[in-house]
C-alpha cells in the first residue's frame, strides 16, 4: 500500500468537499468571510494591524454569467475564471490566503548557529521544515501555523510544508508565521497547504523560495465554519489510521530486512540446508580448482600465483595456512565454525581473474561499449544498466578481454560515500542493450571459478556487506575498498552440490519476501 498516495488522496477529497457530507443548515462560507473582513478592519482601527496587512485583501464572487470575479480594494474587478481549479459544493467560497490570515513574519528573527552554540537549550527554535534547535529565549507564546518559506523541501516535500508551533518558541526567517482572527481556520489551512501543488508559487531552482506575496495569492476553497470542524476531526481520525499503517509497514519492512540478513547468515554457516553425506567434500572441489587453474595457466589466460594460499585443518583441530612453503596458525582469523565438509579459502583463490578495479573511462555520447559505474549497482533495485554511459571506443584497447564483464560477475563499489562496499551481481539479462560492458575505476569485479557458484559467492559477499562498508581506507571523503582487502577475505566454501541447494533455498525464501514487500508498497 502506497500510504503517501493514500494520504494525498484523502487530502484531495477533503479540499473538494468530498470527505464529509455538507449540511444545508451550516452558515455559508461567505458569511464567515464577511465576519473575518470586519474583524480585520476593527483590528486595523485599533492599531493591531497595519495598512500593509490588509491592503491585498480581495473579494471573490460569482457574477450573473456564472464566472468568477475578484474585486480589489481600489474598486477594480477582474475575471479570474481561468484560475479556478474545480467547482465547489454549495456553501463554500473561493478566497485568497491573505484575506483569511494575519501574517506575523515581521516578528520572527534568525539566530546563527554559532550564536546558538553556548546557550541553554530550553525553547524550541523553528526553521523552514520544523524544529532545528533549542535556545534560551522565545518570541511567541501561542499556537501559530508555520509554512516553509525556502529550502529544498518546497520541491521534494519530504516533510510537511505547513505545520504548527505551540507553547513558547522562536522562529527564524525561513518559515512564514501565520495567524488568523479565528485560529481554527489555521487547522484547515494546514491541511490545504500540504494537499496542493505549490509549484506555481515557488520561485528559484537552486534555492527554492515561496515569497510572502506568492503565498498570499494562493487560492483557498473555504468551507463553512462548521464543516471545517467536522473535516478537521475526520482528517485527524483518518490520518491517525494511515500513520498506524505506516508504522506497521516500517515494522514489517524491518522484519523483512532482518529476515534476509538472517537467511544469508544461516546460508554461509551451513545452517540453511541440510548437509548430504554423499556430497563431494570441498577438499575435492579445491582439487578441481587447482586443475582448472593449471589449464588456464597453460592457455596463458592467467599467471601462476607464486604465493598461493592453502588453508587446512591440522590434527590439533586448528586452522593453518601455507604460503610459499611457510605454515602459520590462523585460528584468530576464523570467524565461526563450519561443517566438516566445508573449507576456508581466501577470496583471491576463489577467483579465475585477478581481483582489481576497472579503469577510468573516456566517455562518448554514443558507442557500442558501455561503462559499469558505481551508480549502476543500486541500493534497492539491483543492477541498473540504464544508468551506464557510453565508452569512447578508441580507448577499448585499454581493457583486456578478461575485463569485459561476464554473466555472474560480482561487482563491489570500491569508492563513494554511502555506496562503498555495496555488493551486486551482474547478469547478462540486466544488459538489455546487448552492448559490450566494462567496469570503471570505482568498482571491483569478482569472477569465480566454475566449480564455485557465483550465486553462492554473491550471497556470501552480500552477507558481509556491512563489514565491507567499514573496511574503506583513506580520508573521510576519499575512502577506498582496496583490492588487497578483498583478496585476503576468508570465504567459507561448501561442496558444490550444497552450494546449489543453498542458491535454490535463498531464491525461494527471497521470492516469498519479495511478495510481502510488493504488498507493502
Amino acid at each position: 500500500m502506497d500510504t503517501k498516495a493514500l494520504r494525498q488522496k484523502i487530502l484531495d477529497l477533503a479540499i473538494r468537499g468530498k470527505l464529509v457530507p455538507q449540511d444545508p443548515n451550516d452558515e455559508p462560507a461567505e458569511v464567515l468571510l464577511e465576519r473575518i473582513r470586519e474583524q480585520k478592519q476593527q483590528m486595523f482601527k485599533e492599531g493591531k494591524l497595519k495598512k500593509k496587512d490588509i491592503k491585498n485583501d480581495t473579494i471573490i464572487f460569482k457574477g450573473e454569467d456564472n464566472l468568477h470575479y475578484e474585486k480589489f480594494q481600489d474598486g477594480s474587478v477582474k475575471c479570474i475564471e481561468d484560475e479556478i481549479p474545480f467547482e465547489l459544493p454549495e456553501g463554500w467560497a473561493w478566497t485568497r490566503f491573505s484575506a483569511i490570515t494575519i501574517n506575523r513574519d515581521s516578528e520572527r528573527k534568525p539566530i546563527s548557529s554559532s550564536q546558538r552554540t553556548d546557550v541553554a537549550k530550553i525553547y524550541d527554535y523553528y526553521g523552514a521544515s520544523g524544529k532545528i534547535d533549542k535556545i534560551d529565549k522565545y518570541i511567541f507564546n501561542e499556537r501559530l501555523l508555520l509554512i516553509g518559506e525556502d529550502g529544498a523541501n518546497l520541491v521534494t516535500r519530504n516533510k510537511p510544508i505547513a505545520f504548527f508551533a505551540e507553547g513558547q518558541y522562536w522562529v527564524n526567517n525561513h518559515a512564514h508565521c501565520i495567524d488568523a482572527t479565528d485560529k481554527f481556520i489555521l487547522e484547515y489551512l494546514c491541511f490545504y497547504i500540504n494537499a496542493i501543488s505549490l509549484e506555481k508559487y515557488v520561485t528559484g531552482s537552486a534555492q527554492p523560495k515561496m515569497t510572502q506575496d506568492n503565498m498570499n495569492s494562493i487560492l483557498i476553497p473555504l468551507p463553512p465554519y462548521n464543516e471545517q470542524k467536522h473535516m478537521s476531526q475526520r482528517l485527524n481520525e483518518v490520518m491517525y489510521t494511515v500513520d498506524n499503517i505506516e508504522i506497521g509497514k516500517a515494522d514489517i519492512n524491518e522484519l523483512v530486512s532482518k529476515a534476509k540478513s538472517k537467511i544469508l547468515d544461516l546460508a554461509i554457516r551451513g545452517k540453511l540446508v541440510p548437509q548430504d553425506p554423499n556430497d563431494e567434500p570441498a577438499s575435492v572441489l579445491l582439487e578441481r580448482i587447482r586443475a582448472e587453474k593449471e589449464e588456464l595457466i597453460k592457455q596463458g589466460k592467467i599467471k601462476r600465483d607464486k604465493k598461493e594460499s592453502v588453508i587446512f585443518k591440522g590434527d590439533d583441530n586448528s586452522y593453518y595456512e601455507k604460503i610459499d612453503g611457510e605454515v602459520s596458525c590462523i585460528d584468530e582469523e576464523i570467524p565461526y565454525d563450519i561443517p566438516d565438509t566445508w573449507t576456508w579459502m581466501r577470496l583471491e583463490n576463489c577467483c579465475v581473474k585477478e581481483i582489481r578495479r576497472g579503469k577510468s573511462p573516456k566517455y562518448a555520447e554514443i558507442s557500442n561499449v558501455i561503462v559499469f559505474a558505481q551508480k549502476c549497482n543500486t541500493k534497492y533495485n539491483g543492477i541498473d544498466i540504464s544508468l551506464a554511459q557510453y565508452l569512447d571506443e578508441t580507448t577499448i584497447k585499454r581493457y583486456p578481454t578478461d575485463e569485459h564483464m561476464q554473466d555472474g560477475d560480482i561487482v563491489i563499489n570500491s569508492t563513494g560515500t554511502g555506496t562503498l562496499g555495496r555488493v551486486g551481481i551482474y547478469r547478462n539479462t540486466d544488459n538489455t542493450t546487448g552492448l559490450l560492458i566494462v567496469p570503471d575505476s570505482h568498482v571491483t569485479v569478482i569472477r569465480s571459478f566454475r566449480c564455485i557458484s557465483s550465486h553462492y559467492l554473491y550471497a556470501f559477499m552480500k552477507a558481509h556487506q556491512t563489514e565491507l562498508e567499514k573496511k574503506g581506507e583513506g580520508s573521510t571523503n576519499q575512502k577506498e575498498l582496496k583490492p588487497l582487502t578483498l583478496k585476503e577475505m576468508l570465504i567459507a566454501v561448501p561442496p558444490l552440490s550444497e552450494q546449489k541447494r543453498i542458491d535454490k533455498s535463498i531464491n525461494v525464501a527471497f521470492s516469498h519476501l519479495a511478495i510481502i514487500e510488493k504488498c507493502l508498497n
